[in-house]
């Protein structure tokens, strides 16, 4: 453990965005607002040390006194390196709690009046047998999280400080923001260690839950792929047998069809491509009746059928009109789409897409746009 410092000190205050830095703990930042920068400099122009504090709100650009937590770390400055586009990549250790006094704020930096957390804690009987709880406990909830690296759990084992094993196991835990700023704001160590052994066995219950969720959906896809594989057997088998020759005249009509459509050549591959799959299955499966009822849906599919287009905006303005009551922009929206496309002879790309939630007459303006063109209106839903 390193030696605690005490007392009140002015030092430069580096705002944090969703990140926590604990005593012992050594982690690379990337820094880009110009305060911030500003305020390393000043750092590395005297002892290296800056405190840092998390914000409230990583949204904030410009944090205030009221937008940073009162208590964080005072750290020192490893390494500093300033990038290309302009960003520091600095690498800092923590040393030791302290909070925050008296808040300072100049338009160059961040500084603040701190004071010296004091939390050492002697090595009592309790005490002991609350650091071998934790260190079991968190081999718990490594074995269970595997983005956690088992070296951690190595580094861990070897700690004998109630204060650093804390601090290192909630640096290592994937928790909210809100809880890693409390574990950092408890003083007392016992009651430090004991609150992340509650948060830790909330992690295993959930962790223990996806572990089943995920055996659940592993049985799952073998069963799947267990099906898949019989299924293709049965292919084979069918086809040795020419069991598909049950329903000849069936298929025959179905492929006169898919040519009789007039379809674009992509579509006539992929459909053919799918009744050529149809043929090898069982006709009574459940997949022969997808792949039917999609090639049904194709099939009549009006490819080449077309209504002749009736251009008159002034009876397509009295049908809106007639057909609903207000909706002045949508109206006005159709009414240029519909100029447009009487002054151009073959309009390609643009698409009327009319969006809203359920009732609110979507479906009857699309009546009403057939009604005034002249064209047949044909629904199809497609989700």
């Amino acid at each position: 453990m390193s030696k605690e410092l005490s007392g009140v000190v002015e030092i430069p205050v580096l705002a944090l965005r969703d990140v926590v830095v604990y005593p012992q703990m050594v982690i690379p930042l990337f820094v880009g607002r110009e305060k911030s920068i500003r305020c390393l400099d000043l750092a590395m122009e005297n002892d290296k040390q800056v405190f840092l504090v998390a914000q409230k709100d990583a949204a904030i650009d410009d944090p205030s006194a009221e937008d940073v937590y009162s208590t964080g770390t005072v750290a020192t400055i490893l390494q500093m390196l300033k990038l290309p586009d302009g960003t520091v990549k600095v690498l800092v250790e923590g040393a030791q709690r302290a909070t925050i006094n008296k808040f300072v704020e100049t338009e160059e930096y961040f500084s603040a009046e701190i004071e010296y957390v004091d939390a050492n804690a002697e090595l009592t009987d309790d005490i002991e047998v609350l650091i071998r709880s934790a260190i079991s406990q968190f081999e718990g909830y490594v074995k269970l999280n595997k983005k956690i690296p088992p070296e951690v759990l190595t580094s861990v084992s070897g700690i004998d400080d109630a204060e650093q094993l804390a601090d290192t196991m909630a640096a290592h835990m994937p928790l909210k923001l809100a809880d890693k700023q409390k574990i950092l704001e408890i003083i007392d160590v016992n009651v430090r260690l004991e609150h992340l052994m509650a948060l830790m066995e909330g992690e295993i219950d959930l962790l223990q839950i996806e572990k089943k969720i995920r055996t659940r959906v592993k049985k799952q896809m073998e069963k799947s792929q267990r099906d898949y594989y019989l299924n293709e057997q049965m292919k084979a088998i069918q086809k040795e047998l020419n069991e598909g020759e049950d329903t000849p005249d069936e298929l025959e009509q179905m492929a006169k069809r898919i040519e009789e459509a007039q379809m674009p050549e992509e579509a006539k591959e992929k459909t053919l491509a799918e009744f050529q799959k149809l043929k090898m299955m069982s006709p009574m499966s459940a997949e022969a009746t997808v792949v039917r009822s999609y090639i049904d849906c194709m099939i009549n599919v009006p490819w080449k059928k077309r209504s002749k287009l009736k251009r008159n905006l002034a009876l397509a303005q009295e049908v809106l009109d007639k057909d609903h009551y207000g909706l002045d922009k949508v109206k006005e929206r159709i009414l240029e789409y519909l100029a447009v496309q009487q002054r151009v002879s073959q309009l390609k790309g643009p698409i009327l897409c009319l969006v809203g939630p359920p009732g609110v007459g979507k479906t009857s303006l699309g009546q009403s746009i057939a009604k005034s063109t002249g064209r047949k209106y044909v629904r199809m839903a497609l989700g």
